[in-house]
């Protein structure tokens, strides 16, 4: 079964992740899919903008835990060692440029996020172009606590320096509320309201030609291109390969072997785990 799903609906292509039993966690199909059909409605002369959604109780949960923590994965992104960098870079950058594929795209595309958009997922949405969120929603990049960097770097580019830095050196989540606060996201509605929310929007932005979508979105992407994105993703995808080859990424890795990956997120998300040592924190630290 596709782990993507694709609909067209007039002028409007609705593009939604497909793995509702594990909250859309992302495998290694996903991205490829997903990838796959942006290219599909940007090629398509009677679509003017794209919805992106996530089927089942979240929008998408990250990468999936239980395939590349709690076991041996593809290979791809948890080698045993010795590490080889470039091997794991590959396969990261073709995920960081598949989710690109949302900011690439001529035609815009707005992101409906309810539940959860959190770890990868968090990357996913914030490569599009408008994100609205549900209130209660939350969204937030907690491996980078231990085990990750947002390989797309679109936090910064959202929020600036500061207020990436704030969710980052914390790896906190918040909720869609405190999400449009910040201006990482469009806006946030009532649960409710989300669906009539987006669906206002695509409609507006349907009514425009597409070549006027399409010079819009290139002269606004460029100016923020030219700050030179696409180094500081390199230098991201990197730094995240290194983050679960690094002595704490190990023991990490090891600890959700032994306990399974919830009790060790738990543990990390909570700071409970001294990651160096692999050992319980003393309360006095945490």
């Amino acid at each position: 079964m596709s782990v993507v799903s694709y609909e067209k609906d007039g002028r409007i292509a609705r593009i939604a992740l497909n793995r509702p039993e594990v909250m859309n966690a992302i495998n290694d199909e996903l991205p490829v899919q997903l990838a796959e059909a942006v290219a599909r409605a940007d090629s398509d002369t009677d679509i003017h903008v794209m919805v992106l959604s996530g089927n089942g109780t979240a929008f998408c949960a990250g990468y999936d835990l239980t395939f590349y923590a709690e076991g041996n994965g593809s290979g791809e992104v948890t080698q045993p060692m010795p590490w080889d960098p470039i091997k794991d870079y590959s396969f990261m950058w073709r995920n960081t440029q598949h989710f690109m594929s949302l900011w690439r795209a001529m035609k815009p595309v707005i992101c409906k996020v309810h539940g959860f958009a959190v770890a990868g997922g968090s990357d996913i949405a914030l490569c599009a172009d408008l994100t609205i969120m549900s209130e209660d929603a939350q969204i937030g990049y907690m491996p980078a606590r231990v085990w990750g960097c947002p390989t797309t770097a679109m936090w910064v580019y959202r929020l600036g320096a500061e207020k990436a830095k704030r969710m980052l050196f914390t790896g906190d989540k918040i909720t869609g509320r405190e999400a449009a606060d910040l201006g990482l996201v469009l806006k946030a509605v009532p649960a409710d309201q989300l669906d009539d929310a987006v669906e206002e929007m695509a409609a507006r932005m349907a009514t425009v030609p597409i070549n006027q979508l399409a010079m819009q979105k290139m002269v606004i992407n460029q100016a923020i291109e030219q700050t030179g994105m696409q180094q500081t993703q390199r230098l991201a995808t990197i730094f995240d390969g290194i983050t679960r080859h690094s002595p704490e990424g190990i023991n990490f890795k090891k600890r959700s072997e032994e306990v399974g990956w919830r009790q060790a997120v738990a543990e990390r998300d909570e700071g409970t785990w001294d990651w160096t040592a692999n050992e319980e924190l003393p309360k006095r630290n945490r």
